[in-house]
């Protein structure tokens, strides 16, 4: 008997489960530049990872990544080779201190830091939150492999703190912020803060705040959005590097340098040390927005900068969001510079000598194309799926068969926690499928899967009920422009004989994205033919988040067929 015959022959309800899933990616980005041996790809994590962030204790390394109003908050990453990288869940994973509940998708937290302190052999994350009145804070840790402790809020307004550690021992904060009242000369004016910090007490010392850079490089020039700074020392000086242009197109990174740690900080002659702005929108394989980035030394001590940076479609559009990737850099003069940083980024890097390519085995995030399946049985679910505005835990329950989803009394396009169990887009082509057993008692029962840029942003495929049929529908949601009123659509509806059990489908080739659906093991058939992904870009929907597919399921469905 098939797993679909056997989930048929279980009593349905309304509370769905969903059995094996499976995630392929297809890119032409990876067909075309196959891996010779000592080589792996680029980005090193793919979807939606923004804002990177790193540290090394010893061998080991450990970076962060935006997550906004994802949960749990502010993912975390560990590796001994800065190649094969290990996924250890959220580091803000507790509801009751860091709860995003109804705040935008792309709210929530951002543009953390990680700083290991060798002094007291603690590590500090750093991250501003959107959410709960947290604002700027800060947690710790011995020993990231278990747990972080409580949110301590920081007394600073501003985004993007990051926290340096000198040799005497002393603290600093370095963050964006707004000018002085009535200096702001224009759109974009931002300036670097820095504060002492007092480490005994995790707190910075009142008074103590000046500004290290106002504006950015060259402020005669009006640049733009100058942020996420990270300080570090070399050679006895020190340098703050930042990025600069806004984290789109005029997206960069540059350098600065001081013989103090709260400045006068001196631009780089050279800078940007890292940008891909300059290039032929219609380069092959291109990368584009790169900047935002931090620095490690690797294990042949050897610098090497972790970023953020987008692989748009054909369409020049950005479904997967923005991702991490990885270059060497050139320290040996006085600044550093990105390793082929500053030329048209290509899909593959060198393999650090000694280390063995293990990404997708053992364990290890994959990354190029890959298929995944995850069918559920294990007793501690992959930390790859996520839930949004609140924890999966609320809603999810492994059950004999599969995952079953109860549902809340919420929808997609609600500000609210939904019972969606949410995974990564990570590639431009891709499918992703499932088989769901379900049985809506009424209309406002739907459950099915869901493609999510964001609460007005999304199309939603599943099954309902409409007086005594059965009914899988497909849902368009999105505003005409960013500033009209919210618009759901019925692209396509059909009616079907029901026998409780449905596989869905998600199919994206680039822009173009098709939801089928089949029964009683027929072959796939397409609702409502192709339909554009633009609605799923961040392009389009604005915010800075990728694509998201979800397990979905509601009892406040308004979603009928006509």
């Amino acid at each position: 008997m098939g797993f679909s015959a056997r989930l048929n022959a279980q009593k349905a309800t309304n509370q769905p489960v969903f059995s094996e899933v499976t995630y392929q990616g297809n890119d032409a980005w990876y067909n075309d530049n196959p891996l010779e041996e000592n080589e792996f790809y680029n980005p090193i994590l793919q979807g939606c990872y923004p804002d990177p962030a790193i540290t090394r204790k010893g061998d080991d390394y450990y970076m962060v990544c935006s997550s906004f109003a994802m949960f749990p908050g502010v993912p975390i990453f560990h590796s001994k080779d800065l190649v094969n990288w290990t996924d250890l869940g959220g580091v803000l994973d507790d509801i009751t201190e860091f709860n995003p509940h109804d705040t935008g998708i792309s709210q929530g937290v951002y543009a953390p830091g990680i700083t290991y302190n060798p002094h007291n052999d603690t590590f500090y994350m750093i991250v501003t939150a959107f959410s709960g009145g947290l604002g700027n804070i800060i947690v710790k840790t011995k020993d990231p492999m278990k747990g972080w402790g409580s949110p301590i809020k920081l007394g600073f307004g501003g985004i993007d703190p990051s926290i340096f550690f000198d040799e005497d021992g002393k603290g600093y904060i370095v963050h964006n912020d707004a000018p002085d009242r009535g200096k702001e000369q224009y759109n974009g004016h931002r300036v670097i803060k820095i504060w002492e910090y007092d480490v005994e007490n995790d707190k910075v010392i009142e008074g103590t705040d000046i500004i290290i850079v106002d504006g950015g490089v060259d402020i005669t020039e009006k640049p733009i959005w100058i942020e996420a700074p990270h300080i570090y020392k070399k050679d006895g000086s020190y340098y703050l590097m930042c990025a600069e242009g806004g984290t789109g197109g005029w997206h960069s990174e540059v350098i600065f340098k001081s013989d103090n740690p709260k400045g006068p900080y001196v631009p780089a002659p050279s800078n940007p040390i890292l940008t891909q702005r300059y290039f032929p929108k219609d380069r092959e394989n291109k990368v584009d927005w790169a900047g935002h980035a931090d620095l490690v030394q690797g294990p042949d001590e050897k610098y090497y900068g972790v970023f953020l940076a987008v692989r748009p479609n054909e369409e020049n559009r950005v479904n997967t969001g923005r991702e991490t990737f990885i270059l060497p850099v050139d320290w040996s003069g006085e600044f550093p510079v990105f390793e082929n940083g500053l030329v048209p980024m290509e899909p593959k890097l060198k393999m650090p000598e000694g280390i063995t390519n293990n990404t997708g085995k053992d364990g290890f995030v994959p990354n190029g194309n890959f298929t995944y399946t995850e069918n559920f049985t294990s007793d501690n679910l992959d930390f790859r799926w996520i839930g949004l505005r609140g924890p999966r835990e609320a809603f999810m329950k492994k059950v004999k068969n599969g995952m079953q989803i109860t549902p809340f009394e919420t929808q997609i396009k609600e500000l609210k926690p939904t019972s969606t169990l949410f995974y990564r887009q990570q590639h431009n082509s891709f499918s992703f499928t499932t088989t769901m057993n379900y049985k809506p008692k009424s209309e406002k029962d739907l459950a099915g899967v869901t493609a999510y840029q964001n609460e007005n942003s999304n199309y939603v495929f599943g099954v309902t009920k409409k007086d005594k049929d059965y009914y899988v529908i497909l849902e368009k949601n999105y505003k005409p422009n960013r500033r009209a009123e919210l618009k759901s659509e019925i692209l396509a509806a059909q009616k079907i004989d029901w026998n409780n059990s449905i596989d869905l489908k998600i199919v994206a080739n680039g822009d173009k994205y098709e939801f089928q659906f089949a029964l009683n093991g027929a072959d796939f058939e397409p609702l409502g033919g192709t339909v554009s992904g633009d609605i799923l870009s961040t392009d389009v929907a604005g915010g800075f988040t990728g694509c998201l597919l979800g397990l979905y399921a509601t009892t406040t469905n308004d979603a009928s067929p006509k």
